[in-house]
C-alpha cells in the first residue's frame, strides 16, 4: 500500500492530459507559437517572447521547457541535437529515469545534468487516500496536488539552483528544463526564471497553463496506474492537468516562508541581485 501511495505522488506530479477547465484555457495560437514537435517527446516549448514589466523581451531559443526526453525517436534526437543545446536539466526522480529504456541522455553530449532524489510526502496519509480508489474525489486529488506544489520549491531547490547557475553561465547555447510531463516541477522552475526576469505573474501563469494545451492523455497512458485510469475523468483531471491554483499555492508558500519570491531566490538558490542582473543581460533583449 505504501508503494501505491508513492506511485500516487509520482503520477500526480508527472502524468498529464489535454483536458482543461474553462479557467485553464489559453489561446491555441499562443500554444502553437511555442510548441515544438519532437517525435517521442511531449510538451516541448520555447519560453521566449514574453514581455517584462519594464518593456524588455525574453530571448527566443534561450530556455526550453519539456516533458521527458528519454523516449525521443531518432528524428527527435536529431532535431534536439541541431538546436544549439548546451545543457539539459532533467528533474525526473531516480525511479522515473530508471524506467527510461533508451538512457541516451547521459551520453548525448549536451551538458546533461540530473540528481538522484525521491519526492517526499506523508506516506501514511497517502496510503490511506489510495486504500480505496473508489472513494477518491476531484477535491481530494486537487488537495494532494496543491500540497505537493507547496513543498516542491524546497524539495527541488538543488535542481533549481543548478538551473539558474546554467542560465547565468557565460557558455553559449540554450538550456532545456524537463521532468516527466513537463508541467509541475518544470512548471515551477520555469515560473521562477520568468519571475526573476521581471515577467508579470499573470503572464507567468499563462505560460504554466499552456501545458493543458500541449499534452494529451494518450501520450502518458503508461504513467497512469490501472486503478487511477479506471476512475471518472473528472476525478483524474485535477491530477493529470494543471490549474492556476497549483502555481498560486507554490508562490504563496514561498512568500509565507521567505517573505518574497526574491528572498526565496536569494536564500534558497543563491540567486541575489547580482545574479539576477546577469540573468537579465543574458536572457532579455
Amino acid at each position: 500500500m505504501k508503494a501505491l501511495a508513492l506511485a500516487g505522488i509520482a503520477m500526480a506530479l508527472a502524468a498529464t492530459c489535454s483536458l482543461a477547465a474553462k479557467e485553464q484555457e489559453v489561446s491555441s495560437s499562443t500554444a502553437d507559437t511555442r510548441m515544438i514537435p519532437m517525435e517521442g517527446g511531449r510538451n516541448f516549448r520555447d519560453v521566449g517572447g514574453y514581455r517584462t514589466a519594464d518593456g524588455r523581451t525574453v530571448r527566443w531559443n534561450a530556455l526550453y521547457r519539456s516533458g521527458s526526453l528519454g523516449n525521443l525517436q531518432k528524428s527527435g534526437m536529431a532535431r534536439l541535437s541541431n538546436m544549439d543545446i548546451r545543457t539539459i536539466i532533467d528533474l525526473r526522480m531516480t525511479t522515473e529515469r530508471k524506467r527510461d529504456q533508451s538512457n541516451w541522455l547521459p551520453i548525448a553530449g549536451m551538458g546533461y545534468w540530473t540528481r538522484d532524489y525521491q519526492l517526499g510526502g506523508d506516506a501514511a496519509s497517502l496510503a490511506q487516500m489510495f486504500r480505496d480508489p473508489s472513494k477518491l474525489t476531484a477535491d481530494s486529488m486537487r488537495a494532494m496536488m496543491t500540497q505537493g506544489y507547496r513543498t516542491m520549491p524546497k524539495e527541488l531547490a538543488p535542481q533549481y539552483r543548478e538551473l539558474f547557475a546554467r542560465l547565468i553561465s557565460p557558455a553559449r547555447g540554450a538550456v532545456v528544463l524537463n521532468c516527466t510531463a513537463g508541467k509541475d516541477r518544470t512548471g515551477i522552475g520555469t515560473a521562477l526564471v520568468l519571475t526573476a526576469l521581471g515577467v508579470p505573474y499573470e503572464t507567468v501563469r499563462e505560460d504554466y497553463l499552456l501545458s493543458n494545451t500541449g499534452l494529451n492523455m494518450d501520450s502518458v497512458q503508461g504513467a497512469i496506474s490501472p486503478q487511477l485510469s479506471a476512475l471518472p475523468a473528472e476525478v483524474i483531471q485535477p491530477l493529470v492537468g494543471v490549474e492556476g491554483a497549483y502555481l498560486d499555492a507554490a508562490f504563496a508558500q514561498m512568500k509565507a516562508d521567505y517573505g518574497s519570491i526574491e528572498a526565496y531566490l536569494d536564500r534558497e538558490l543563491g540567486v541575489g541581485r547580482g545574479e539576477i542582473d546577469t540573468l537579465k543581460r543574458r536572457m532579455l533583449i
